[in-house]
């Protein structure tokens, strides 16, 4: 199932959250302590007519993004990964390989992953150029680092493939976050 939804990237967790709640969407917040030094410290994601109510919290970025459920579960921790496309690629052609090439190969060499999505950027609105955030949901913060591949060569088969559509040095700094899905019962009591 894909869906197209607003997506904002901002340090301010409290109006993320409080945003979630209006429009039944998800945060995806890193609560570290040096979370000041990531490119955002929180991802809010919904689906929306209203594009003010996400403008006025995206003070890192904003973007409409495509929902693709890879692996359909619910994690307790994600791995969030903003990603650039490969400089020898443009974003439809990192896309597509994402997609179509990646997203197999994560399932086969990420087997202790609860849950697996892709959101690929289908237009900037404001703030940095990224082309999706993946996230890789995990039972525990112990099992994203410790359990993150399946065997030794797993790291080996994933890193080549993801060099080979996108830029991992220009891509920004992961974050290790906690998602929370938000439905009217909660904001409307």
């Amino acid at each position: 199932m894909h869906t197209l939804e607003f997506a904002a990237t901002t340090f301010d967790v409290a109006a993320a959250t409080e945003l979630a709640q209006v429009i039944s969407g998800t945060t995806y917040i890193d609560e570290r302590p040096n979370a000041s030094k990531l490119p955002f410290q929180a991802l809010v994601t919904g689906v929306t007519d209203n594009l003010e109510i996400f403008d006025n919290i995206a003070d890192v970025g904003l973007y409409v993004i495509c929902r693709r459920i890879i692996k359909p579960g619910v994690p307790n921790i994600v791995g969030l990964f903003p990603m650039l496309h490969h400089a020898d690629k443009n974003h439809q052609q990192c896309d597509a390989h994402w997609r179509d090439v990646h997203a197999p190969l994560a399932l086969e060499h990420h087997i202790h992953m609860t849950h697996y999505a892709q959101l690929s950027v289908v237009h900037k609105i404001s703030g940095p150029d990224i082309d999706g955030f993946a996230l890789c949901g995990f039972a525990s913060t112990e099992d994203l680092r410790e359990r993150f591949y399946t065997t030794p060569e797993s790291v080996e088969i994933i890193q080549k493939d993801v060099l080979s559509f996108a830029h991992t040095k220009n891509s920004p700094r992961r974050l290790i976050a906690t998602p929370k899905t938000y439905s009217s019962v909660d904001y409307f009591g």
